[in-house]
């Protein structure tokens, strides 16, 4: 059945379940709600360990927080929301249940988290901060330290300090990459002696304010797409010295946009031939095909952009399998489906189902 779960991440304290189970079917993509929990409030963006046992999740609020969820199968405690069965397999439809209390992250509004070299990381949008707990005998995260950002951009609204969204091991491990919206740069971390530690600061194109980033399968291309403008910038990477260099920036959107448009996630095929973003406000879905002869030297094109299914795609994820890709449309409450071209990378709409206040989904 290959990868037969998907975890759905969403706001309690915006009518979200908090989080959703659901089935995935194999030849559709389309996704059934099994069951929810609420035990962490508002866990805004999920991950699983790599064992698939153990979920993580952030509390995306102003205390911030960070919580281990057991996953055993189908036989972990937990409330119903649907059904007894999935394409014959039996399915209690029972829901994560916590490992220990949620653990503080010493910041506020954590967005984003990952897991390497025995640790949970957090990026702390709220306070500008990136935490790092170490992950007990019982794979929960415990109290751990903070590494704060500095610095500020020339957005006063949005960038009057630091604004940390996303923390990711670089898939050659040794290094953490992090992003920072308010100081418009990409940081190089490494955990040594359990202590996170800078070793390079990297900075945009002021006022494009990053939020997520992605690399390429190749391991030494990085995808960084900015949220205050609508484009996405591509560095070379170095995995051996652990330098990022910009090398050229490209826009997500065909011309000028006509009202709010902040990209929100990026993601990248696993044959490096396409890159997808989602725009918020533009409730698009992007699709960038590998160029290699660009003149701008992206390495990409601006192929096509397709409707996100909903309004306010907050999330978009790809299958592990590659051929279905999902929105998690924020605003109006749903998940959305799409069967992805293997040719063309433009997906086609497939289905969706309610989940009011997504906010992220990822597969296990």
């Amino acid at each position: 059945m290959g990868t037969a779960r998907a975890y759905i991440g969403s706001f309690t304290s915006a009518g979200g379940r908090g989080i959703t189970v659901a089935s995935v079917d194999p030849d559709s993509g389309a996704l059934t709600p099994l069951s929810a929990t609420d035990a962490v409030p508002d866990p805004s963006y999920l991950a699983l360990a790599p064992g698939g046992d153990v979920l993580y999740a952030v509390s995306e609020t102003d205390d911030g927080a960070a919580a281990a969820l057991s996953v055993r199968g189908d036989s972990v405690q937990g409330h119903s929301v649907r059904g007894d069965s999935v394409r014959g397999h039996s399915v209690r439809g029972d829901v994560p249940s916590l490992i220990a209390p949620p653990a503080p992250v010493q910041g506020s509004g954590p967005t984003h988290l990952a897991l390497a070299r025995g640790h949970l990381f957090t990026a702390n949008y709220g306070s500008g901060s990136v935490s790092w707990l170490p992950l007990g005998p019982d794979a929960a995260p415990t109290p751990g330290r903070v590494l704060q950002h500095r610095g500020a951009g020339p957005d006063a609204e949005r960038q009057e300090g630091p604004h940390a969204h996303q923390v990711l091991p670089a898939p050659s491990g040794g290094w953490i990459l992090t992003v920072d919206l308010g100081t418009d740069t990409v940081g190089v971390r490494t955990l040594t002696d359990g202590v996170l530690r800078a070793h390079d600061e990297v900075a945009l194109r002021p006022g494009s304010g990053p939020r997520h980033l992605a690399f390429h399968p190749d391991g030494r291309t990085v995808y960084v797409l900015g949220e205050l403008a609508p484009t996405l910038t591509v560095c070379d990477w170095d995995p051996a010295a652990g330098r990022l260099a910009p090398r050229a920036e490209i826009p997500v959107l065909d011309g000028e946009p006509d009202g709010d448009a902040y990209p929100s996630e990026v993601v990248v095929a696993p044959d490096g031939r396409f890159v997808w973003t989602a725009t918020r406000g533009q409730d698009v879905i992007s699709v960038l095909a590998a160029d290699p002869d660009a003149a701008d030297g992206s390495g990409l094109r601006l192929a096509a952009t397709v409707d996100c299914g909903g309004h306010w795609p907050r999330d978009l994820a790809l299958h592990p399998s590659g051929r279905f890709l999902y929105a998690a449309n924020e605003r109006s409450g749903d998940v959305t489906w799409f069967t992805v071209d293997p040719d063309s990378g433009v997906p086609s709409r497939g289905g969706s189902v309610p989940a009011p206040a997504a906010s992220c989904v990822i597969f296990g």
